[in-house]
């Protein structure tokens, strides 16, 4: 991007020099004169020729060694880079709704369209951008975020009271560039949103009602009013009264009613009900009725003054139209009613409130509910927060509002409450899979690093018993090794699947052949107690995905299903106990008729897992995908089984849901994609299939041996990877790391030698597997390479393109490594 600029200031640059050349010829004869007007000062003032020529002669020799050192002085070639890169670049940037920048890896800012400009500043260069100061943090640790995983959000970041989302992503070629893009958020105006509804339905809602409604700024000047309100106000339903002073239109007696100015006393008195209109979250939970909009629901004041009920019919059919929640209590703190928002939010059953808003809490908060209910009726109107806990909900705290009114009796306070549930539920499936990605990259990390333990001790292992025959004394103790390394292996593995990196090999497949592969396992496994009842459907799409890992998903599923019908293995007396499999054809009109918020519309091919068991509680429903988390008694489980299955499905494309009910039993829904061959995938099938008939060429068969560059940072796995090659009478040349690699491959070229494979690491100190590989290909690009590691290998293929590139996962044994570089070298 630098590069880009880099034209037009150097086109700038020589438009400068050609119109400071005849400036520098005018400067030259300047001088010239000036050197000749000191010689004749000289020459007056000694009398002597000699003197001034000396002078002369010592300037003349001056210039002359000053342009020698000029020319002698070696030109900066500047690379000549095209205009149209910095055009693209301006016209992909230049957006009207959102501020654009570029930075690198350095911190300097690139480049930023006109609106980064205008709303930050030309000078402000990301991360350090002249938001809030809790913002300007956040954006710090969010660029480093971005550095690292590629891409990063910030839902909401302010500058000055204006929310902006902050979105970061890693781009270039060498990924050393981040793309900043803030765009305005658009924030909910809550005064505008009750005025609006005042002047449409709502208000037309309220005139059928005869109820008279206005919407007032903190300034006193009628923001909207509905119909009913202008006709007593102003004579005239359709006047308009917006912008005026709300108070102008009304005027009182000696006992203190209220009229309209326009009818005077002759008209009926009226009664407001004020309800302050603000965010309590824009001013810490206290909100100042003098510096706050306001709506007022005006009722005739024929009952007088004094009795609590008059106009309530009235303020009920108001609240029960509004979306919020809101009820109203009486000064002694008993319901007078409450709208139907306010019990759902309150999780309350019935079409009618309790006697006491105190009701609804638990009992640890019930005091505290009502000495604020009876500080809000006695004090001086105003609004604020207290914070409960609902019976319904008793987990997790919820924000009541309460405001005291006048005009209705005595005293009464407002309360109002905001159904949070759909609120509280994303906040909880957001932690969850935030909680799931760190404990994925730990527990990938901790496999990898795993994984060259278990290399070593496996390769060690198969070495020794080269060395000893079945009868021997430490045959049966090495084997023993083994077999322990080999489960902890399985370990590692189920991490790597919980984890999203596990090496997943996918086939084009149909799920009952996967569901008849594993019946006869799944019935030696549940045992006879338990009925295993089979089930498909017709007409199923094929999937993608590995049969190894499906059938572990069923195994691990089956085994929780066993251990849920006979209670953990405890208890014997609940049978008969029934699993079912049942494979279902799913449309993208079913998926559109579920109205899931979390899969995706098209085509699937559902695998259920069902069972009797004893089901699992609502409360433990949410983690039981967590890994480490089991219902199971202690020591009777690892925890790892459905974090396992989670792992498999999601790496596979595929959703899983978890439905049960206790003492009924568990139903786990697993929905994979069907799978639509691409037009590259048909091709290459056909190219396969008439390359295997019409194959004609037989193909060099390899003889053996071979010369092998073995690159690994881990002594013991390089040790044992090296001692197991050389024993299958390969020549193996040993490096740390890559720079070790091209080193020992510069010096068998040098003795013109060539290597035929080389075995490397991909994750390793000072230069990784793949910078070596792409700094070898360019001296020898027909040299295969098999990578080993501990990581994914579908990952890593995404990660490193590089044609004609194999994988050996960690850990693996002598016999695995050899048949691996084998087969290499067969197909090279």
């Amino acid at each position: 991007m630098r590069r880009a600029l880099a034209a037009p200031l150097r086109l700038a640059d020589a438009n400068a020099a050609d119109r400071a050349g005849p400036s520098r010829t005018g400067e030259a004869l300047a001088l010239g004169a000036g050197v000749a007007l000191s010689a004749a000062v000289l020459w007056l003032v000694s009398g002597q020729l000699l003197v001034p020529a000396a002078f002369l002669a010592g300037v003349v020799c001056l210039g002359a060694l000053v342009l020698v050192a000029l020319r002698l002085r070696p030109e900066v070639e500047t690379a000549e880079f095209a205009a149209p890169d910095w055009s693209v670049t301006n016209a992909a940037i230049e957006q009207e709704d959102a501020a654009v920048a570029i930075t690198d890896r350095a911190g300097r800012l690139v480049c930023a369209n006109a609106r980064f400009a205008e709303w930050f500043g030309a000078a402000a260069a990301p991360p350090r951008l002249p938001l809030d100061p809790p913002d300007t943090e956040a954006a710090e640790q969010a660029a480093r975020a971005a550095w690292r995983d590629g891409s990063v959000r910030l839902a909401r970041v302010r500058k000055a009271g204006t929310a902006f989302t902050l979105t970061i992503v890693r781009v270039g070629r060498g990924e050393d560039h981040l793309v900043w893009r803030l765009a305005p958020v658009a924030e909910h105006d809550l005064v505008a949103d009750v005025a609006d509804r005042i002047d449409g339905k709502l208000g037309r809602a309220l005139a059928r009602e005869g109820l008279q409604a206005a919407v007032v700024g903190p300034d006193g000047l009628i923001l909207s009013a509905n119909a009913p309100f202008c006709a007593r106000a102003a004579g005239d339903e359709t006047a308009r009264v917006a912008g005026t002073d709300f108070v102008g239109y009304f005027r009182s007696d000696e006992q203190e009613r209220i009229f309209y100015a326009r009818e005077g006393t002759k008209g009926a008195p009226v009664r407001f009900v004020h309800l302050p209109l603000a965010d309590p979250d824009e001013r810490g939970g206290a909100i100042d009725p003098a510096h706050a909009a306001s709506f007022f629901l005006l009722l005739d004041n024929e009952g007088g003054i004094g009795d609590a009920r008059t106009g309530l019919p009235q303020v009920e059919a108001l609240l029960s139209r509004l979306p919020l929640g809101l009820a109203m209590a009486d000064r002694d703190g008993r319901f007078l009613f409450a709208n139907p928002a306010f019990l759902r939010a309150a999780g309350h059953d019935g079409p009618t409130p309790p006697p006491y808003p105190s009701d609804l809490v638990i009992r640890e908060d019930k005091g505290a509910l009502s000495d604020a209910v009876r500080r809000y009726v006695q004090g001086a109107p105003m609004a604020g927060d207290v914070a409960v806990r609902l019976r319904a909900a008793p987990e997790d705290p919820v924000s009541l509002s309460l405001a005291g009114v006048r005009g209705l009796g005595e005293g009464a306070v407002l309360l109002s409450l905001k159904d949070s549930s759909e609120e509280t539920r994303l906040k909880r499936e957001i932690a969850q899979a935030t909680k799931m990605q760190a404990v994925g990259q730990l527990a990938g990390g901790v496999a990898h690093d795993f994984n060259n333990v278990l290399t070593a001790i496996i390769g060690y292992c198969d070495l020794m018993l080269m060395r000893h025959t079945p009868g021997d004394s430490d045959y049966d103790d090495i084997q023993q090794i083994k077999a322990n390394s080999n489960r902890a292996a399985s370990l590692t593995r189920q991490l790597l699947a919980f984890s999203r990196q596990q090496t997943l090999r996918p086939q084009v497949l149909q799920l009952p052949d996967v569901v008849a592969e594993v019946s006869t396992l799944l019935k030696r496994l549940i045992g006879d107690r338990i009925t295993l009842q089979v089930t498909h459907d017709r007409d199923l799409g094929a999937v993608r995905a590995d049969p190894v890992q499906l059938e572990q998903v069923l195994l691990n599923l089956a085994v929780n299903a066993r251990d849920a019908m006979t209670g953990n293995g405890g208890d014997e007396s609940k049978v008969p106990g029934l699993l079912k499999l049942v494979t279902k054809r799913v449309t993208a009109a079913d998926v559109r008729a579920m109205k899931s918020e979390i899969l995706p519309i098209g085509d699937y091919t559902a695998l259920i897992v069902e069972d009797n068991g004893h089901g699992i509680k609502p409360a433990l429903l949410g983690k039981i995908f967590e890994p480490f988390f089991t219902t199971k008694d202690r020591g009777k489980g690892t925890g790892l089984g459905l974090s396992t299955v989670y792992g498999i499905v999601k790496q596979s494309g595929g959703f899983i849901f978890a439905d049960s009910e206790v003492g009924k039993g568990t139903r786990f829904t697993i929905y994979l994609p069907v799978h639509v061959p691409d037009a590259s995938e048909v091709a290459e099938t056909a190219a396969a299939a008439l390359a295997a008939a019409t194959r004609e060429t037989p193909r060099r068969e390899w003889t053996g041996g071979g010369r092998v560059l073995l690159v690994e940072d881990e002594d013991t796995v390089r040790a044992v990877a090296e001692r197991a090659l050389v024993r299958q009478g390969y020549e193996v040349t040993t490096a740390a790391d890559g720079e070790d690699g091209l080193e020992a491959l510069e010096r068998t070229y040098a003795t013109g030698g060539a290597f035929d494979l080389v075995l490397s690491d991909v994750v390793m100190p000072s230069m990784d597997g793949p910078t070596m590989a792409r700094a070898i290909r360019a001296q020898q690009p027909d040299i295969p390479f098999l990578f080993m590691s501990g990581y994914a290998e579908e990952q890593l293929r995404r990660e490193i393109d590089i044609p004609r590139m194999h994988f050996l996962a960690k850990p693996f044994s002598v016999a695995q490594i050899v048949t691996a570089v084998e087969e290499v070298l067969r197909a090279s």
